[in-house]
């Protein structure tokens, strides 16, 4: 299944019309397409496509055995015998032998470097090397660099001064976009209602690996009970793997990040104090690693009283699926695993529609794009755009908005609800946040609700709501 990825694939393609060979860069968490994204640009392009994958890393790997791994991959891929390879300077002339022997357009994989090249100090000095002086001879050439464990590339070749000025591309995959993600249930996705889809996707996010395991013959309760609340479910164990495979360092204090995070957005000296860790430069570190890693965002808006970025960072646990686990997988594992822990439908379990608005608010603030494009904002300047959190205004009271989208004229409060049906209390509950939002002069207000449910006739006649947004229109079925 490959869906989506347009823009990518256009910037890779872009690159042939260039008269020399392009380095990239592709980042982003497990399980979200990096791979099939190269190897889906390669068979579009045509010409010779080479895929060297590092192995993942255990107690008995070694430097040595990553160079047999790559040595196998090369002549498997290739039909050519390659000689025991002692270093990787001895690889890299290996595959650049390979690749004298091709004509025509040639794209190369480097797949989970981190992986590759995490026992060998020297790897990533040797790989610039031999970029030097060796695969920067082939003008039509793309080397493409790819890794779950965006620290280690962030730290080795995009912080190295080695690479700089020798990397074409840089891109980070994200999430599908939500009308993207829909294409996953086939043409059933127009007979089902947009809560069956909702619902699933609150709990994967836009992951396409964990929308292959989706059957669209089921019910969202049935996927989503045979996914996470089965001992051998696909997202049983998915966190401790994903989580085991991208951090290398200070994993439990990070863990505990993720927790609290789970809660709701903090700032950094929220989040200090709750874990009782001191507001140090290690700290930010650790927020930095898991932010890089995929797992977190950063907000730090503008102010809209000032016009100036905000002095205090917001936190947010971005996954949604590890949103889910750590909220309702990980309390229940023992009961999971035992085979005890059973239900007749997922709207009865305990605070299931609390979290499943939680899950539905942030899958929506992680498709962004969509809705500034609802709004009407769709290539205008933004300013800002990120929740906004104030514990006490000039106009009396805290305010707290889902979604703050600011332009230089005007700043819009964005609210996102996912109810069964929405009545005046969102109206009144908007007018509120109208009243207590701090503005400088010349801004005007606007108001939003992107919603999951049925909006009442006197919510949709409200003065309170300048625009309404169904998710349906997020969809775009």
């Amino acid at each position: 299944m490959f869906y989506g990825r347009e823009y990518q694939l256009e910037r890779f393609d872009a690159l042939w019309r260039k008269s020399v060979p392009s380095f990239v860069v592709c980042r982003g968490r497990r399980r979200i397409g990096k791979s099939t994204l190269v190897q889906e640009f390669a068979r579009r392009s045509g010409g010779c496509f080479l895929k060297l994958e590092g192995l993942a890393p255990d107690e008995h790997m070694t430097n040595a055995k990553q160079l047999t791994a790559f040595r196998e991959q090369l002549a498997a891929a290739t039909g050519v015998s390659v000689p025991r390879l002692q270093s990787w300077t001895a690889a890299w002339q290996a595959l650049n032998d390979a690749l004298k022997r091709t004509d025509g357009r040639k794209v190369v994989l480097l797949d989970e470097v981190s992986w590759m090249g995490g026992y060998d100090k020297t790897y990533p000095a040797k790989l610039k090397v031999a970029w030097d002086n060796l695969f920067s001879r082939h003008s039509d050439l793309i080397v493409f660099v790819c890794g779950s464990v965006s620290t280690w590339i962030h730290r080795n070749i995009l912080l190295s001064k080695g690479f700089v000025g020798r990397i074409s591309l840089d891109t980070v995959v994200t999430e599908l976009p939500l009308s993207e993600c829909v294409k996953f249930w086939g043409p059933r996705a127009k007979r089902l209602d947009s809560k069956e889809i909702l619902d699933v996707l609150s709990v994967t996010g836009g992951v396409p690996r964990y929308l292959e395991e989706v059957d669209p013959t089921l019910s969202a309760d049935e996927n989503i009970r045979r996914m996470c609340f089965s001992p051998d479910g696909y997202l049983f164990r998915e966190f401790n793997e994903l989580f085991n495979d991208i951090v290398s360092r200070a994993a439990p204090t990070k863990k505990r990040v993720l927790e609290a995070l789970a809660e709701g957005p903090l700032s950094g000296t929220e989040l200090a104090e709750k874990l009782s860790i001191a507001r140090n430069g290690r700290m930010s570190d650790l927020l930095d690693e898991l932010e890089t890693a995929g797992f977190i965002v950063k907000a730090n808006g503008l102010n809209p009283a000032t016009g100036r970025r905000a002095r205090v960072d917001q936190y947010r646990l971005r996954d949604n699926y590890t949103r889910f686990f750590l909220k309702y997988v990980a309390p229940r594992l023992p009961e999971i695993e035992s085979g005890a822990y059973s239900f007749a439908t997922l709207s009865l379990l305990p605070a299931w529609e609390t979290m499943m608005g939680l899950q539905f608010e942030n899958l929506v603030l992680n498709n962004l794009p969509s809705v500034l494009s609802a709004l009407g904002l769709a290539g205008r300047p933004i300013l800002s755009a990120a929740p906004y959190r104030c514990v006490r205004t000039d106009r009396g009271g805290g305010v707290q908005i889902d979604l703050l989208v600011q332009t230089a004229a005007m700043a819009t409060i964005v609210e996102i609800k996912r109810r069964q049906e929405l009545g005046l209390d969102v109206a009144s509950e908007l007018r509120q946040k109208v009243a207590r939002l701090p503005v400088r002069k010349g801004i005007s207000v606007r108001t939003a609700l992107v919603y999951a449910g049925e909006a009442s006739a006197g919510l949709q006649t409200s003065d309170a709501v300048d625009k309404l947004i169904p998710v349906e229109r997020l969809l775009e079925r």
